[in-house]
């Protein structure tokens, strides 16, 4: 996302360049405007005079001057997004003694491409009927796409209104003539609002101009009605730095809340996944994003538990890997998924979510004191302990494991690309069904704490003493299985189906000090081990400990530093009191953060400090990221033994 400007609110957003412009090059790049999976401007592109324009700062643009001939006029660029619309205001403000008259025009074209089809992997995707389209309309120009009963729709609207459109191959230019007073200023507001779905019935869309200071007030209204009721963070950091990345990481999470159905049909608001790539409902990434939020803001975790309440498996279809009881992964309302072409619509591929539900449930039941929430979703917390048993695998293979997907994701734990699951040479764990170690850490946990849920809301000791027995069998077999006597004991990162250790030195073992499955001395093991130097590069953990055939520095999930599995890790050194390892864990971060503008990226490259002085951002990385955004909430916590 180097070079690019990420504007964000309520489910849309707009990548966009330095100046403000998508510039249309196609190819599988996420530049544009976006709402629900759909890319609504794939050009933006603002001329003014005939001639490019430079960016002098931050929204101002300038045509080239030399110190005795400079620019007659600057042209003065706001933007801001909301639901479905992108608000712009231009102003051309005459520096000259003379009256200016100034074309302006904007080129546009909307692809309505599906994120799907942005992403480098090399797939295609017929569309059969596809049609596009664009006409002349009240203000402005319309763009529409219809395929069967799917249909998307982008209106450019303008006041004052374009003096004419005119059609291109790449697209439709909007032209105006601005006259612009001697030492004046003259001003252009443009509006982008975009429909789709599986009707083009409905309202047109609203030809009221919205200027781009009434929506940034009213997503920061929005915004800070949500963050007024958090915890200040400077009560619990203890360092500026540390304290302003959790600023940041709060209005982040703010910024990135997507609409979502809960468990009785209301309308909730949780965390989006991140910019580019994922503003939708994850599981495993909205549920661990709430976790680190809990103790300074409730909210977050109680629309994502009653969010995925409603969306949990209630039947089997093995193309989308649902089952009875299990949360879901990712849930999408793109074109592609609504013809069936991914399997995303609702996906139900990952092992990890359907416990993290459980742990996040007690834990916003003790932070809360609540028992409200936990008594209304009873029944799905049952159905969701039944699934670690039955479908999960802990019944029939003493693990929670999963079988790759050829269809969707081959792993199904956070560390879900393709080679991410391996041994320390780099040969995959293809064999399933595979138990990855810190799965099963979340699974003992979840046991643990549903069992207090069943002894002290639900009533149920009988349900709790069935949990705990659970609990401490898993435990026994994991001590027993997962250690790698030639890595002094270090767990491996997975058994795969045949019980074969994956044996890469992966950052996963990190998660167990969080879950407790660990006992004191094994904990304090791992935890030493993970502050090594081919561990921690001096900015956090990496995925993979450096030195092994399997890592590389800027793979996705062999050799990178990723803050929210930091985050964990933090918790977890707290969880033991190690102080020492915490403190150096937690400054690591802190200067990172304050190093990329208080703002955790995705993850970072797996360089050490040594090997380049600053923190380098991985090329593809979502920013704002939820759980990236809110490690630094997790690093605070874990700082205070908090932890809830």
């Amino acid at each position: 996302m180097s070079g690019r400007r990420v504007l964000v609110h309520r489910g849309t957003f707009a990548v966009l360049d330095g100046a403000g412009d998508v510039n249309g090059t196609g190819g599988k790049s996420p530049d544009g405007l976006f709402t629900g999976d759909a890319r609504h401007l794939s050009r933006w592109r603002l001329d003014a005079g005939g001639a490019p324009l430079a960016v002098l700062s931050p929204g101002v643009l300038v045509h080239e001057g030399t110190r005795d001939r400079p620019p007659d006029y600057a042209v003065l660029r706001e933007q801001a997004v909301g639901p479905s619309l992108l608000a712009e205001r231009v102003r051309l403000v005459n520096h000259t003694a003379a009256d200016l008259a100034v074309e302006v025009s904007y080129r546009a074209d909307a692809d309505f491409a599906d994120q799907f089809e942005l992403r480098a992997d090399d797939r295609e995707y017929a569309k059969p009927g596809a049609h596009r389209s664009w006409a002349p309309a009240p203000g402005g120009v319309r763009f529409e796409y219809r395929r069967g009963d799917w249909y998307a729709a982008t209106h450019v609207l303008a006041e004052p209104a374009p003096r004419e459109a005119t059609g291109r191959p790449d697209g439709v230019s909007l032209h105006w003539t601005l006259h612009v007073p001697a030492h004046g200023s003259a001003a252009l507001t443009v509006n982008v609002r975009t429909r789709h779905g599986d009707s083009e019935s409905g309202a047109e869309p609203d030809r009221v101009i919205t200027q781009p200071q009434a929506v940034r007030d009213a997503a920061a209204a929005d915004s800070r009605a949500l963050l007024e009721r958090a915890r200040d963070p400077r009560d619990l950091t203890g360092s500026a730095a540390l304290a302003r990345a959790c600023e940041q990481g709060l209005a982040d999470l703010a910024d990135l809340r997507v609409p979502a159905a809960g468990a009785q049909g209301e309308a909730v608001l949780v965390p989006g996944a991140g910019v580019p790539w994922f503003l939708t409902l994850f599981g495993r990434d909205a549920l661990l994003a709430s976790y680190f939020a809990l103790p300074f803001l409730e909210e977050p975790a109680a629309a994502t538990l009653t969010a995925l309440a409603a969306a949990q498996g209630r039947r089997r279809d093995p193309r989308r890997r649902e089952e009875p009881g299990k949360i879901v992964h990712e849930v999408r309302r793109g074109e592609l998924s609504r013809f069936g072409q991914v399997p995303y619509a609702r996906y139900y591929g990952t092992v990890d979510a359907t416990p993290l539900f459980l742990v996040l449930l007690h834990a916003y039941t003790e932070q809360t004191g609540d028992t409200a929430l936990a008594t209304r979703l009873e029944r799905h917390a049952r159905a969701a302990a039944d699934w670690l048993f039955a479908d999960g695998g802990l019944d029939r293979h003493g693990y929670l494991v999963y079988t790759p997907d050829p269809a969707g994701l081959a792993n199904q734990c956070w560390k879900d690309s393709g080679d991410a699951v391996c041994t320390a040479e780099g040969a995959p764990a293809a064999a399933g069904p595979i138990a990855v170690c810190e799965v099963q850490g979340y699974a003992y946990d979840a046991l643990r704490r549903t069992a207090r849920l069943a002894e002290r809301v639900w009533r149920d000791p009988a349900f709790a003493d069935r949990l705990d027995a659970a609990a401490e069998g898993l435990r026994a077999r994991f001590r027993r299985d997962f250690p790698i006597a030639s890595a002094e004991g270090f767990p491996a990162l997975a058994l795969d189906g045949e019980g074969t250790r994956a044996d890469a030195l992966a950052s996963n073992a990190g998660h167990l000090l969080w879950s407790g499955i660990l006992g004191a001395e094994e904990a304090a093991a791992v935890g030493r081990r993970l502050l090594e130097p081919d561990f921690f590069s001096g900015w956090g953990v990496r995925t993979l400990a450096a030195g092994q055939p399997a890592y590389h520095p800027l793979s996705y999930h062999r050799g990178s530093v990723w803050p929210h599995d930091n985050a964990v890790i933090a918790l977890g050194l707290a969880r033991y009191g190690l102080r020492e390892e915490l403190a150096e864990l937690a400054g690591g971060l802190a200067e990172a953060a304050e190093r990329c503008g208080h703002r955790l990226p995705e993850l970072l490259a797996g360089y050490s400090r040594g090997e380049h002085p600053d923190p380098v951002v991985y090329p593809h990385s979502c920013s704002p990221q939820a759980w990236s955004t809110a490690a630094p909430l997790a690093i605070a916590t874990a700082r205070t033994d908090r932890v809830p």
